[in-house]
């Protein structure tokens, strides 16, 4: 990779040196599985491979969720998928998604099991499995698929944009910062104005575009994301930050949070998650 201007792309592109950064060891131009490796299963219908990644946290909380409401059904094993080592290119992995990206369901509740993969798609699966925390009524059922695939499509610019090139690219390029920053900025005003007139993204109820939503913006609203707060004077959204601070209140989102995490402080970890009781079990030995 060159920053310098006299730099020209080839006619055709061709995979012949890493690319570089912090995750240059698993970013390859090629899909399919690199080894053999079945996945675990445990006792519960809800089978959940994944790592707390802004994407994987999104389905740990509504999962939680949806035990708090007294949903008996979304019980749910939570295996770990270390991405940094590989596990999302294991043969059993990609037969859950094909894209190897976590995080990845198997719903094993019926005669066949159900795959589904990408964070959204699981995240509508359950609310119209379980009929929660999506509406029904036409007019607010569309606001919160809007907002929903509104993260879907602006979060890449967050993070494989502007994280990517502020945090973990091997050379600082100032037109590419520049350019995803005033992106994320931008990104920032439009949930400012949104939050500005109502209490949520989809109204007056929690959904699971607010899910979605808070999972990056919310962690990027407190600063957590890429350590960028200060850079992008966050604490200037004063709408985001009252609404990332309401969710970020809710004792499912806190429990949400734990699940297949492996890093930070010892008490906010959660490698792997089988049965409620394992929240109050003791931290990992670092």
């Amino acid at each position: 990779m060159t920053d310098s201007p006299d730099y020209h792309p080839p006619k055709v592109w061709t995979w012949n040196k890493a690319s570089g950064g912090k995750f240059a060891n698993i970013n390859r131009p090629i899909a399919g599985s690199t080894h053999d490796k079945e996945l675990p299963v445990g006792r519960h219908p809800l089978q959940l491979y994944s790592l707390a990644t802004p994407n994987g946290v999104k389905v740990t909380v509504m999962l939680e969720e949806l035990l708090a409401l007294g949903h008996a059904g979304a019980e749910y094993d939570a295996w770990l998928i270390r991405i940094n080592e590989g596990d999302q290119f294991g043969s059993g992995f990609v037969g859950v998604n094909p894209n190897s990206k976590i995080p990845a369901l198997l719903d094993r509740s019926g005669p066949t099991p159900v795959r589904v993969f990408e964070s959204g798609a699981i995240l509508v699966y359950l609310a119209e499995k379980f009929g929660a925390f999506l509406p029904t009524e036409p007019a607010r059922r569309a606001e919160c698929m809007a907002w929903l695939f509104w993260q879907m499509g602006s979060a890449p610019y967050l993070g494989g944009g502007f994280g990517h090139f502020y945090a973990y690219a091997p050379t600082k390029i100032e037109y590419a910062i520049d350019r995803f920053a005033m992106e994320v900025k931008r990104q920032l005003d439009v949930l400012d104005r949104r939050l500005a007139e109502s209490p949520y993204l989809a109204g007056d109820d929690y959904t699971i575009a607010d899910i979605a939503v808070w999972s990056w913006y919310g962690a990027l609203a407190k600063g957590l994301l890429y350590e960028a707060g200060e850079f992008l004077q966050v604490q200037a959204y004063t709408h985001v930050q009252r609404w990332t601070d309401a969710i970020a209140e809710r004792p499912a989102v806190q429990r949400g949070r734990r699940v297949n995490r492996t890093w930070g402080d010892a008490a906010s970890q959660l490698p792997e998650r089988h049965a409620a009781g394992d929240f109050d079990a003791p931290p990992p030995q670092a």
